[in-house]
């Protein structure tokens, strides 16, 4: 086909990453010589294309390059040349290098590069595979040597793929980039993981929940990303040990090891999460929940049903009720108004209220046992150092023995086992440097508790629907249940109240020396 024919020209330009285009000019620097070139042969430039990624060389998985091929196809009646500034941005890999020549010449657009002549001739299409395996080489060369120092920085203790939630890359002259807490999501994490681990939330749904409830969090419309779903991403979030101060790269052969990043959360707190995901779940927590009804799903009719609720319309305007909707039970389809349940609920709470004289005496009861720990912290630490030596011991003789392996199932079990002993030695390296710390003041750490045993109806007036649940689940063991005509029934109380609730039951004493039995005379 003669230059004669050609009616315009497309243009074609690629950078490598999103941050090329951003902070350089190189995009703007290849159309510019593209059009420069295109003016020279004197052909007008039609569109172009661009790029900010390799794709590893496929060019289908370029959206620029699929688009110059779609307008190949979409103008067949016209003749193009496709310009590129280098014969790297035409493709990075020979057979796709060839691939994308075929498409071309099938649509009848001629390729033209700055700094290499296309030539259809047995000598230039060798030259040209040449050119393009070089290319490939070096593609391949650049990428393992990304590894290899990738895999060098995670050795040292370095986090080195996208920094998680809470984390943001801080540029420094020593270490280079460091993982550093990004306030105020790092704040939010932490309380999210400390609450999942502590059971303060039951659910994935509830941790999710607790997140969204914060402006500031980050929110997708479609409710998904990356193909994730919301709970999905929370499940990520609460495995991943970066939280914890630990860094691997299991597919670059680098197991667990302590990172140079600072922790959010223990690795104590880490492993309770993961045991937690791995089995004793329990049922998840209503995706439905809200503040116009905090207790749907925790309170039971009298037959055993959960009680359902919602705003029915009435003659002038809707009003909040709660249902049983169970067959054959006697309240059933009956409304019960949420003023008159959630009052009762509330004085339910307000009689768990303990006697300040016996509040005064836990206080005193928990602040004697704070000061005793204080005191035998020092024997505490003295037996977790031992268990550390004893520990590095294990880990010097498993790999020798990992050495000397005769097999590679063996080996690969033991080192699976100095990964979980590296694991251990960890555990107690952190729980000695938090021992070997002042112990907070029994202020800090007990008083907000005492405060809510004192005054649990104070926290549940809140408008806060966690505040809510949270109140359910510290001051009852299990689910009420409420009769319609009656009200609430005999409540399982939590053990805190349970204790308060014995200590301060009327009529009730220590039993004395000589016991309950009258006593026997001596025969």
């Amino acid at each position: 086909m003669s230059e004669a024919k050609i009616d315009a020209a497309l243009i074609y330009c690629r950078v490598s990453s999103k941050k090329q285009e951003i902070e350089g000019s190189g995009k703007l620097s290849q159309e510019h010589r593209c059009r420069q070139y295109a003016a020279t042969l004197g052909v007008p430039v039609e569109t172009v294309f661009g790029d900010t990624k390799t794709a590893g060389g496929d060019f289908m998985k370029r959206p620029g390059m699929v688009g110059v091929i779609q307008h190949l196809r979409a103008n067949r009646r016209k003749r193009y040349i496709v310009i590129f500034d280098d014969l790297k941005r035409f493709a990075r890999d020979t057979e796709f290098h060839w691939t994308l020549r075929r498409t071309l010449e099938k649509y009848d657009a001629i390729p033209y590069c700055l700094n290499f002549r296309f030539e259809n001739t047995a000598e230039g299409r060798f030259f040209e595979t040449i050119v393009a395996a070089g290319g490939e080489l070096e593609r391949h060369q650049l990428g393992r040597q990304a590894v290899q120092k990738m895999t060098a920085r995670v050795e040292q203790g370095y986090h080195v793929t996208k920094a998680p939630l809470g984390y943001r890359y801080q540029r420094t002259k020593a270490e280079g980039a460091l993982l550093v807490p990004n306030e105020p999501f790092a704040s939010i994490v932490k309380e999210a993981l400390e609450g999942f681990a502590s059971r303060r939330f039951e659910s994935l749904a509830e941790v999710q929940r607790f997140l969204e409830s914060f402006p500031e969090w980050p929110r997708q419309k479609s409710g998904k990303r990356k193909g994730l779903t919301n709970e999905n991403i929370v499940s990520a979030m609460l495995r991943h040990h970066v939280y914890a101060g630990l860094v691997s790269a299991p597919y670059w052969g680098v197991t667990i090891r302590e990172g140079r990043h600072q922790a959010l959360i223990s690795i104590e707190t880490h492993d309770r999460i993961i045991s937690r995901l791995k089995g004793d779940k329990r049922a998840p927590a209503r995706k439905d929940l809200s503040k116009d009804f905090p207790l749907r799903g925790f309170v039971n009719c009298a037959c055993g049903t959960p009680l359902t609720a919602s705003w029915p319309r009435g003659r002038s305007g809707h009003y909040a009720y709660y249902f049983c909707f169970k067959r054959g039970c006697a309240s059933y389809g009956k409304s019960i108004r949420r003023d008159k349940i959630e009052g009762e609920f509330e004085a339910l709470l307000k009689a768990l209220t303990p006697s300040a004289n016996l509040v005064r005496l836990a206080a005193d009861m928990f602040e004697r046992a704070w000061e005793m720990r204080r005191r035998t912290m020092t024997g505490r630490l003295d037996g977790l150092r031992a268990q550390l030596r004893d520990t590095e011991r294990q880990i010097e003789a498993t790999v020798d023995r990992v050495v000397e392996a005769k097999t590679q199932v063996v080996a690969h079990a033991l080192e699976e086992r100095v990964e979980k002993l590296t694991k251990e030695k960890l555990v107690l390296a952190e729980k000695i440097a938090r021992g070997a710390q002042p112990l907070k003041s029994f202020e800090q750490s007990l008083r907000t508790a005492l405060t809510f045993l004192a005054e649990p109806w104070k926290l549940w007036n809140s408008d806060s629907i966690e505040h809510k649940r949270a109140v359910l689940k510290l001051a009852f063991a299990g689910q009420l249940q409420y009769a319609r005509n009656e009200g609430f029934r005999t409540a399982d109380l939590a053990l805190p109240f349970m204790a308060l609730a014995d200590f301060s039951a009327g009529g009730k004493r220590m039993v004395g020396a000589t016991g309950i039995e009258p006593v026997t005379p001596p025969v």
